[in-house]
C-alpha cells in the first residue's frame, strides 16, 4: 500500500506542476499575442512614416527645383547684384540730371 500512496503523491505533485506550467504557458501566449499586436501597430506606424517621408522628400525636391528656376529668372532679368546696383546708380544719376535740367528751365 505504501508504494501505491507514494505513487499517488508523486502523481498529484506532477499534476500540480503541469497545471502551474499550463498557466504559465497561457500567460506567455497572452504576452506573445500582446507583443505581436504592438509589433503590428509599430509596423503600420513605420509604413505611414515612410510614406510621409517620401511625400516630404518629393515636395522638397519640387520646391528646390522651383527655387532654382526662380533664381535663374531673377539672374536673367537683373543680372548679378553688382550689375543691378550699377543700373540703379545710372538711373539715380539720370534722375538728378533731369531734376537739374528742370530747375534750369524753371529759372
Amino acid at each position: 500500500m505504501k508504494n501505491y500512496e507514494e505513487k499517488e503523491k508523486k502523481l498529484s505533485n506532477v499534476l500540480k506542476k503541469l497545471n502551474t506550467m499550463s498557466n504559465r504557458v497561457i500567460k506567455m501566449n497572452n504576452d506573445i499575442n500582446s507583443l505581436n499586436q504592438e509589433k503590428n501597430q509599430l509596423l503600420r506606424e513605420k509604413e505611414e512614416s515612410d510614406k510621409n517621408f517620401e511625400k516630404l522628400s518629393q515636395q522638397h525636391e519640387e520646391l528646390k527645383s522651383e527655387l532654382e528656376k526662380i533664381n535663374k529668372e531673377v539672374g536673367f532679368k537683373f543680372g548679378d547684384k553688382t550689375s543691378f546696383s550699377k543700373k540703379i546708380d545710372e538711373l539715380n544719376q539720370e534722375t538728378e540730371t533731369l531734376i537739374d535740367e528742370i530747375d534750369k528751365w524753371q529759372t
